[in-house]
């Protein structure tokens, strides 16, 4: 994977049984509705083995009620042929499913979550926009699961889904969206750190030296500032 966002912290969930949904879903299918070109088909080919859209978490399966953006969440596990799988081919899914998505990947004993938080374009409401991709560490796939977050609607919900991957902490009264906004700009300023970091153990004259470490202390000053 190459969004580096990771913690130890999430669970595995134990979906309820009334949100089983249990449906293989042909690959074919996912490349009508999304539009995949010949190397997405490709991907897919080599990295998948199978897909199967596992739970439904909806008002009528779970009892909470709708929200603006989240009307349903839904869960697909995927089995790998490989450890590595590229992100464009879970970009290809949630482009074909008009609703949130919470991935469990499956590969040689071992289970990671993933998901990117999906929202409604305000300039499109038809349209979805995806954030970057955040996962969870791989575990075994007997570790134990734990129950569901509790919510009062389905909104709350996804918070409580996403808030196992996300690798900062939510800040009082910040929303989802600008929390995930913070985390993309906290991993941004992250690699200028690491850039900066590499072109002061390049640099040999002293004077450029000192105004690379000023500025490295400078962008280690705001990525902490991200950070908490």
């Amino acid at each position: 994977m190459s969004q580096r966002a990771s913690t130890q912290k999430l669970a595995l969930i134990a979906y309820p049984k009334q949100a089983a949904f249990g449906r293989t879903l042909p690959k074919n299918k996912i490349y009508e509705h999304s539009g995949a070109n010949t190397r997405l088909k490709d991907l897919f080919t080599r990295q998948v083995e199978q897909i199967v859209w596992q739970y439904k978490l909806a008002p009528e399966t779970i009892n909470l009620p709708a929200r603006s953006g989240v009307p349903e969440i839904q869960i697909f596990s995927i089995q790998l042929k490989t450890s590595e799988l590229n992100l464009d081919v879970l970009r290809c899914i949630d482009r074909a499913v008009q609703f949130p998505i919470i991935f469990e990947l499956s590969f040689d004993g071992r289970t990671q979550v993933i998901a990117a938080y999906k929202r409604p374009s305000e300039a499109d409401a038809r349209c979805w926009v995806l954030s970057s991709y955040f996962h969870s560490d791989w575990m075994p796939a007997s570790t134990v699961r734990t129950a569901m977050p509790v919510a009062l609607d389905m909104a709350n919900l996804y918070i409580g889904l996403l808030q196992g991957l996300l690798p900062l902490p939510i800040r009082s009264q910040e929303s989802l969206s600008d929390w995930v906004v913070r985390i993309e700009q906290a991993e941004a300023k992250r690699r200028e750190v690491e850039k900066t970091q590499a072109r002061l153990a390049k640099e040999k004259q002293f004077k450029r030296k000192v105004e690379i470490n000023a500025a490295l202390r400078q962008l280690k000053t705001e990525l902490e500032q991200l950070s908490c």
